[in-house]
């Protein structure tokens, strides 16, 4: 394939694999990539996990994928954002301190502030950034208003008018698309730059998806990676990159800890091994 090219914004030393200053288009072109195995274990009532080897070797740490999915009707989802609750902690912190079952980020964060979401971020009558922004074509939405719709979704704003969805649901985090609502593929069109990162995606089955790189690649790459998985994933976002991205799962059977690091060109380190404290994160408990 024909790499499409990223960039991203380097800010005070701290880096979010992060950039608005680009474009998006759809492609067609594929990489020639290995078809990892894709074998999930039940871990918990509604959670599913999976660690398998990435399609393509990255350049460092060990190129694994790690993929929880959860079926969204048997959860309670919440957002907790610094503006509204004056705290921050790392992601197993809030598990612990609000008895959660997955904990990850609500998306990226302005560096300058260390508190405000780069894209509109809401729960209830609380806004942590009421602007919508301009070319974040992807929204998660939970708590909805009327309990016959979906718990959970991530609308695509290109497919659905947000004037008519924004109402639906008291909860919504904004981000950047990596794959539409009809499978297609959001190319990153910028220079080329590699970072760990969290995405989150749906299939037809409605079931949600959290997919979690360490080691380095491309949101192209991981795009593609996405693509070739067989469980024709929709609407994937990009929650976060580099040592800020967090995901912990913590059942009766396991704990899952995968913490982010790398960035390319700003922060090419493999050493971050603590969860940073995050100012806003999606946690997950299980309905009682």
């Amino acid at each position: 394939m024909n790499k499409l090219l990223i960039g991203l914004t380097t800010i005070f030393l701290i880096i979010n694999c992060q950039n608005d200053l680009f474009s998006q288009t759809s492609t067609e072109d594929t990489l020639k990539i290995q078809q990892p195995d894709y074998t999930f274990t039940s871990i918990g009532k509604g959670i599913e996990f999976c660690e398998t080897d990435a399609p393509l070797k990255s350049v460092v740490n060990d190129s694994k994928l790690t993929i929880i999915r959860i079926e969204p009707s048997l959860f309670e989802f919440e957002l907790k954002a610094f503006t509204e609750n004056g705290q921050k902690r790392t992601v197993k912190e809030w598990a612990d301190t609000f008895d959660f079952d997955i904990v990850l980020n609500a998306g990226m964060y302005e560096l300058s502030d260390g508190k405000t979401s780069r894209g509109y971020l809401k729960n209830y009558q609380h806004h942590n950034n009421a602007t919508l922004r301009e070319n974040y074509n992807s929204m998660i939405a939970f708590n909805p208003v009327d309990s016959l719709d979906a718990s959970f979704k991530v609308l695509d704003l290109e497919c659905e008018n947000w004037h008519e969805v924004k109402d639906d649901y008291h909860t919504f985090a904004q981000g950047l698309r990596m794959i539409d609502c009809n499978q297609g593929l959001i190319g990153w069109n910028k220079r080329k730059q590699s970072c760990s990162m969290l995405v989150t995606a749906m299939d037809p089955m409605h079931r949600v998806y959290f997919i979690f790189t360490r080691s380095p690649y491309t949101h192209n790459e991981m795009i593609q990676f996405m693509s070739a998985m067989p469980f024709e994933l929709y609407n994937a976002i990009y929650m976060e990159g580099g040592p800020e991205t967090s995901l912990y799962v913590k059942t009766d059977q396991t704990t899952i800890e995968r913490i982010g690091s790398y960035v390319s060109d700003s922060y090419e380190k493999d050493t971050n091994n603590t969860f940073w404290k995050l100012p806003n994160i999606i946690g997950i408990k299980l309905k009682n």
